[in-house]
C-alpha cells in the first residue's frame, strides 16, 4: 500500500476550517480514482507550540496507482479546493509497512 499525507497548518477559525472540509473537501477527495482510503485526524501536540492542525492520508494501491490518482480530474478538483482552505499545507507520500501488535 502507498499513502498520500497531507498536513494542514493551523488555521485562524478552526471551526470555520473544520466545516469547510468536511462539507466541500471532503466530498471532493471520495471519488478519487484508485483511493482504497481515506482518513484524518486533528493533531493534538504532546509538548510545545502545534504548527500542525490536521493530517489527512490517502492510501492507494501501490505507487502507481497514487500517480494516476494525482493526475486525475478528481484529484485536480480536490486541490484546487484543498488551495481555497486558506492554510498552508505539505504533502509527502511512503510505502506503508504494517506490523502485527503483541499479544499477550
Amino acid at each position: 500500500m502507498h499513502r498520500l499525507t497531507i498536513q494542514y497548518a493551523v488555521p485562524d477559525d478552526p471551526q470555520a476550517f473544520d466545516t469547510r472540509y468536511a462539507e466541500s473537501h471532503v466530498p471532493l477527495v471520495l471519488p478519487v480514482p484508485g483511493l482504497r482510503a481515506f482518513s484524518w485526524s486533528k493533531v493534538r501536540p504532546m509538548g510545545g507550540e502545534q504548527s500542525v492542525y490536521l493530517v489527512a492520508q490517502l492510501d492507494f494501491d501501490d505507487r502507481e496507482a497514487m500517480k494516476a490518482a494525482l493526475a486525475s480530474p478528481e484529484m485536480t478538483a480536490a486541490g484546487l479546493d484543498a488551495d481555497d482552505l486558506g492554510v498552508p499545507r505539505v504533502m509527502f507520500s511512503g510505502e506503508v509497512t504494517t506490523l502485527p501488535a503483541a499479544r499477550d
